[in-house]
């Protein structure tokens, strides 16, 4: 792959998400009840009650990646942006780099194609992820360990990109739950309204940025749309699906 290439699969796998409003956050009873599912013994309820309180947000319309970007994508890209992969999966995996190379790389592809790349924001992601409904995961409502490259499939490590496609989202995007955790351009911070005890800062995160969906290291309590969390070590794999305007 040279990197005309590489740029035009980035256009073709673009989805148009149409302006519309998404249900952002969880409330109390969800938060309840996941903590107390005999699955998820060992959630901290800290970790949940960051998505409280739950609240309906207008979102813009914007352009999407339906894939995350791949290994083969990125490397064939490195010699006009000097990033390469962390992880070497095959070249159908997707890519995984560190969230300040994540955002060097959006800064190359706005010169690469001409027009503004970036990351989602939390609310664009879950936009995506969610579409007009209250659906508790990409795919719907019930929980299945098929969708999702998450730590029962037992892969121990990334998955060729849309290997999952009974996962793919209210939009048809796919990989939004595992695989790779994915990187939000939006910064931690407590929603309006929040629990006292939610703290401003998280200060033991690696990046002060929101990711979404988990990885093939993580559990179900990472695939719910309104999950939010920082990132958990300094090797955390972050994929890359990228926004262009």
């Amino acid at each position: 792959m040279d990197v005309a290439s590489a740029l035009a699969r980035i256009e073709s796998s673009l989805v148009d998400v149409p302006a519309g409003k998404v249900v952002i956050g969880s409330d109390l009873d969800t938060v309840r009840a996941e903590l107390a599912a005999p699955d998820l013994a060992g959630v901290e309820p800290a970790w949940l009650l960051k998505e409280v309180p739950r609240r309906t947000v207008e979102v813009p319309a914007f352009r999407i990646m339906r894939h995350l970007l791949t290994v083969a994508q990125v490397r064939a890209l490195e010699p006009e942006t000097s990033i390469p992969p962390v992880l070497e999966g095959g070249p159908d995996h997707p890519a995984t780099v560190g969230a300040e190379q994540t955002f060097a790389l959006c800064e190359a592809l706005s010169i690469l194609l001409g027009t503004p790349v970036r990351l989602p924001t939390e609310e664009e992601w879950v936009r995506a992820a969610r579409g007009d409904d209250l659906r508790t995961y990409p795919w719907g409502d019930e929980w299945s360990p098929d969708r999702a490259n998450l730590v029962y499939a037992g892969r121990g490590t990334t998955s060729p990109v849309g290997e999952f496609p009974l996962g793919a989202s209210a939009f048809g995007l796919l990989d939004m739950v595992g695989n790779a955790d994915e990187l939000t351009s939006t910064r931690y911070a407590p929603f309006p309204g929040a629990p006292a005890e939610v703290p401003e800062r998280e200060d033991w995160a690696f990046s002060p940025y929101i990711t979404k969906g988990g990885s093939y290291l993580h559990a179900r309590d990472l695939a719910r749309c309104d999950r939010r969390h920082g990132i958990y070590s300094p090797g955390e794999p972050l994929g890359i699906r990228l926004v262009v305007r």
